[in-house]
């Protein structure tokens, strides 16, 4: 029997008030994908991080190829062949894909950058993943989804013997998942190894070779391939039976709180947008990637201007372009990108949660730090917030608890209408019940919720009806009894 590539010898780490691994250990083999599962604040980015380089074990060990080793930082880890694509993008934006995909080892001769070399060799790599566009183009200038496949072409250029993939399609589109799902078979055919990180538990069953699953930093199970299926993931996780069920009781709506009238996003828009949103009701807004979903959040939210119609919250229309005035008429987003545009990542847990609400907790423009605080509490309290105190960093957090933190900040000023982008992306199937919990209370308050989501099975559990976008417009308009997953799918490719 060949050797493993990868042993985790009872590896612990704790960082201030947290344990965050105790005695866990695992092993990858050549040329297998291993799925690594288990709720938010189970472990799995630590660990990783770990592996990566980034942080070093209290106590235990690894060993790489059969020798136990100690990475004094991620470079290390890449130059030894091991590389990790982080679920929060680790790319710069001021630098062009290329420049991206080599940076720290951008090819050179005679101390000169060879340019053209950089750039064939980054579209070979581009071409691999399926992003046939310039590799000179600026990354700013990337869609998310673009931007992950970049990261992705950045870990496949570095000839790592094991790669790790961090929530790799959270952003990712069906058919790009399933080109990544290809390029991993072909990673395998050559012997690289993956470890797939994951809460879309379809897809870890269909591409894991054994799954380890994690829980309160520890080793809760290992399932070997006949034994993995949805049931058996998920008691893993949790320690206990739990249904898939959406939590969703449709009301009766009450009067017509977002009004989209005759929208047209750009000079170049095809079709007007027509839509609404009624008090106490929670409406999907589907469509393939690309097909302005959050263009449209973002013009109701004042983060871009609309070329002609009207937007209206409760009969008021809203200023084109003002986040000032949405947000004075009670709207609030939850952004698809959390840590970029949803929280001030170097602020602690606190800070973020009373962002909002500053002149709620200030007297005379002075910030009341006991206000700030009883605020900040009632947020921790009502989402279940896993943080050591307020005072710990957002950015220590799990991606599960920065989304509720996101939430907890525009929960604490009662919006009128809501907006979600991709509210549950990148968190356990724990926490999104919690967050589809969160929804249903905030409707049943009478809040109108407009939300955006890629995962079909929720748009058909959470939404009381559904507009279908394609290519910047409008294409069709389901009420619930009409909601199919074949017929949200027609209308999001232009039929129907």
């Amino acid at each position: 029997m060949a050797a493993p590539l990868l042993r985790v010898q009872s590896v612990s780490k704790s960082f201030p008030g947290v344990q965050a691994l105790s005695e866990v250990s695992l092993h990858v083999m050549p040329g297998e994908v291993l799925g690594l599962i288990g709720e938010n604040g189970a472990g799995k980015s630590t660990l990783m991080k770990i592996l990566a380089g980034v942080y070093s074990p209290d106590s235990g060990y690894l060993e790489w190829q059969g020798q136990e080793v100690r990475f004094g930082g991620p470079s290390e880890a890449i130059a030894a062949g091991i590389s990790l694509i982080h679920q929060e993008l680790n790319l710069a934006e001021n630098l062009s894909i290329a420049e991206n995909l080599f940076l720290g080892r951008l090819p050179s001769r005679w101390g000169f950058v060879q340019s053209r070399r950089m750039r064939q060799e980054a579209e070979h790599w581009l071409d691999q993943v399926g992003l046939g566009i310039p590799a000179t183009r600026p990354l700013r200038s990337l869609s998310i989804a673009q931007r992950q496949m970049v990261e992705i072409a950045k870990s496949l250029s570095s000839d790592a013997s094991l790669i790790i993939m961090d929530e790799p399609t959270s952003s990712l589109s069906v058919h790009e998942s399933h080109k990544l799902f290809e390029l991993i078979q072909q990673l395998k055919s050559r012997g690289v190894s993956v470890v797939y990180i994951s809460h879309r538990l379809a897809e870890v069953a269909e591409l894991s070779d054994r799954v380890e699953v994690l829980r309160d930093g520890r080793n809760a199970a290992t399932l070997e391939f006949g034994q993995i299926d949805h049931d058996s993931m998920v008691r893993a996780m949790v320690g206990r039976e739990l249904s898939r069920f959406f939590p969703h009781v449709p009301k009766q709506p009450g009067s017509v709180r977002l009004e989209l009238d005759g929208v047209f996003l750009t000079p170049n828009s095809q079709k007007p947008i027509h839509l609404n949103v009624r008090s106490g009701e929670i409406v999907g807004l589907a469509g393939l990637v690309g097909s302005g979903r959050t263009e449209v959040l973002e013009a109701i939210a004042g983060m871009q201007g609309v070329y002609r119609g009207s937007i209206r919250v409760d009969g008021r229309e809203l200023r084109s372009g003002s986040i000032r005035g949405a947000i004075a008429a009670g709207v609030a987003m939850v952004p698809e990108d959390r840590r970029h545009q949803g929280l001030v990542t170097s602020m602690n847990v606190g800070e973020n949660l009373t962002l909002a609400s500053l002149e709620d907790v200030s007297l005379f423009g002075i910030l009341s730090l006991g206000q700030e605080r009883r605020l900040g509490q009632e947020q921790v309290e009502s989402l279940r917030i896993k943080a050591s105190s307020l005072r710990q960093k957002s950015s220590d957090l799990s991606g599960g608890n920065q989304q509720k933190i996101v939430f907890g900040k525009w929960m604490a000023k009662d919006p009128v209408v809501l907006l979600l982008d991709e509210p549950t992306r990148g968190v356990d199937i724990g926490a999104k019940q919690e967050i589809y919990l969160v929804m249903e209370q905030l409707a049943e308050q009478g809040a109108a919720i407009l939300f955006v989501s890629s995962e079909i099975e929720e748009i058909l559990g959470m939404s009381d009806r559904v507009y279908v976008m394609h290519e910047g417009g409008i294409h069709g308009h389901l009420h619930r009894d009409q909601m199919s997953e074949h017929s949200v799918m027609e209308l999001a490719f232009g039929r129907g």
